[in-house]
């Protein structure tokens, strides 16, 4: 039922900027985080930021904090994650998950912990930072 379809991935320069989309759809309740989270070749895949649909308090992994920008669009179940000054180390497959669980999905993304727990996945989408 629920439904998570990303776009916004592409290529672009070091320093430069894109904007990613997560559009949610199916959703029954109200109360529910979504984050976003990328998988680089050859590595695990690590949370990135989160937003909490109650108050829309947000939170960041440490390394991408002060350059992403995590938001949302209540009117049409959207959530963004604006990236800004990439770095060649951004490159990966980015994804937006949704839980039920805030207080888990807090602790994944301020944590490091492994993505375990999260309700749904959308296919993701590929950024690519190259000169």
């Amino acid at each position: 039922q629920v439904q998570l379809v990303e776009s916004g991935g592409g290529l672009v320069q070091i320093g430069g900027s894109l904007r990613l989309s997560c559009a949610a759809s199916g959703l029954t309740s109200d109360y529910y985080a979504i984050a976003w989270f990328r998988q680089a070749p050859g590595k695990e895949r690590e949370g990135v930021a989160c937003i909490a649909r109650s108050d829309d308090s947000t939170y960041y992994e440490d390394s991408v904090k002060g350059r992403f920008t995590i938001s949302r669009d209540h009117a049409r179940n959207t959530v963004y994650l604006q990236m800004n000054s990439l770095k060649p180390e951004d490159t990966a497959v980015y994804y937006c998950a949704l839980s039920w669980n805030l207080e888990h999905t807090i602790l994944v993304i301020t944590t490091s912990a492994l993505p375990d727990g999260m309700d749904y996945w959308g296919k993701g989408t590929l950024v690519t930072v190259s000169s």
